[in-house]
């Protein structure tokens, strides 16, 4: 269609000005509209037009399709669409994945990594990373043995530094006190904290990177760790401390009628770790989205400098963000601590790869500004449900490890396409 003829020289002041038409009788607006809907059909993003005229149309054919790729791929429930896919298709070719066994087994290792993750998603939110959580772990279930054991082994703990000092065969410092349990849940609590505020400072005071300091945080506590207990566990971990870690509120029995059920046939519905990675990961929701310190985590992720001119205090967001990861650390070291029935020196140590998977995977960005809780939850399910069934395929864990890689390389990428097409859209 020919542009309509431009109107008489003197009807023009001079100046171009807005979609107006220029003297060689060219509509610069249509031509706009036009090179623009060429691009965009191309690139799969949506048409925008600058006024009413030149309405271009996208081909009917496929158009439903795209739209709804177009929808699955910015929808916030992204992976959990992914996941349930996934089980499906899966469940055909190994039915032993939706056995009630699995699923409890699924649940029981999905609340402790939703715990550490929690607090990665708030070092992510602020452009951060921490390479320490795992470290906080085995340093925190050490601690908290040395204050609650009931008993310990000179046999295997003899030549530990802690011998005779701390631990003796008849126990660690509180062994036998009636609040023995609260006061190493405390302890482990703290020092998970401690070194948060560490490495938070460090960041904050000496612009140092995150990932520097947290890796070097990572490598001297869990040397710490395993040098105080020379590798060796330690066991004699009261039984209330172990119902944190194994204990449940309703328990299922799936089977036939017998007249006897052993404990192994009973299946753990509502436990104990589900509530408590339930209560820390709704605490941290609501942060967040309800309080100034979660405006201010998001502000700073976004752009730091602008959140510093803003009035947002910066240095003291980047202490508490570290303090609430090495926090939640410290809680599922607890968990896990307990799930084991025993302080580990290296406990966590080949947990990294899936915290920060999760939580990429779930849609937390690697550049900071975007994420949330429930997010995370997601990409913990999705990575559970992964590493269960890359078990049940029989592989070993150099592929297991080799495939979650790649679909961390995968969300990576995923992420940076979905923060381009929204940035070209606006």
């Amino acid at each position: 269609m020919r542009p309509p003829a431009p109107p008489a020289r003197e009807d023009y002041p001079g100046r171009v000005s807005g979609d107006t038409q220029c003297r060689t009788g060219l509509d610069f607006g249509l031509l706009k509209d036009t090179f623009m809907a060429t691009v965009e059909k191309f690139s799969g993003v949506e048409p925008k037009m600058s006024g009413q005229r030149g309405l271009i149309k996208r081909p009917g054919s496929g158009q439903g399709t795209h739209q709804l790729l177009r929808r699955l791929l910015f929808s916030e429930y992204f992976i959990l669409y992914i996941s349930i896919a996934y089980f499906l298709i899966l469940a055909i070719f190994k039915p032993a994945l939706y056995q009630p066994a699995n699923l409890s087994n699924m649940l029981a290792n999905a609340w402790p990594l939703f715990a550490i993750a929690t607090g990665q998603t708030f070092v992510l939110l602020i452009g951060g990373i921490d390479l320490s959580q795992t470290s906080v772990m085995a340093m925190t279930s050490v601690a908290g043995a040395v204050v609650m054991v009931e008993s310990a082994s000179a046999t295997v703990l003899e030549r530990s530094p802690l011998w005779g000092h701390l631990l003796t065969e008849e126990g660690g410092i509180l062994a036998g006190s009636s609040f023995a349990v609260a006061a190493a849940v405390m302890v482990m609590l703290l020092i998970g904290m401690f070194i948060g505020l560490l490495n938070g400072l460090a960041v904050a005071r000496f612009n140092m990177p995150a990932f520097m300091v947290t890796l070097v945080s990572m490598t001297f506590f869990s040397a710490v760790a395993i040098y105080l207990t020379q590798s060796e566990n330690i066991r004699g971990i009261p039984e209330t401390f172990l119902k944190m870690g194994n204990g449940d509120m309703i328990s299922l029995y799936v089977g036939e009628k017998a007249s006897k059920i052993t404990r192994r046939d009973i299946l753990s519905f509502i436990t104990y770790p589900a509530l408590l990675s339930m209560a820390l990961g709704f605490v941290g929701h609501i942060v967040l989205t309800r309080t100034v310190l979660g405006r201010q985590i998001y502000a700073v992720g976004a752009n730091r400098a602008a959140a510093a001119v803003s009035g947002v205090p910066v240095k003291r967001v980047i202490i508490l963000v570290f303090m609430i990861s090495g926090f939640c650390a410290a809680v599922a070291s607890i968990l896990y601590t307990a799930r084991l029935e025993a302080g580990r020196p290296t406990l966590g140590e080949n947990l990294l790869l899936d915290v920060v998977g999760a939580a990429v995977i779930g849609g937390t960005s690697l550049f900071g500004g975007k994420g949330k809780i429930h997010w995370t939850f997601m990409g913990v399910l999705f990575f559970v449900l992964l590493s269960n069934s890359l078990n049940l395929l029989n592989l070993s864990a150099f592929y297991i490890d080799m495939v979650k890689g790649a679909i961390i390389l995968l969300a990576a990428l995923t992420d940076v396409t979905r923060t381009r097409l929204l940035a070209r859209e606006a």
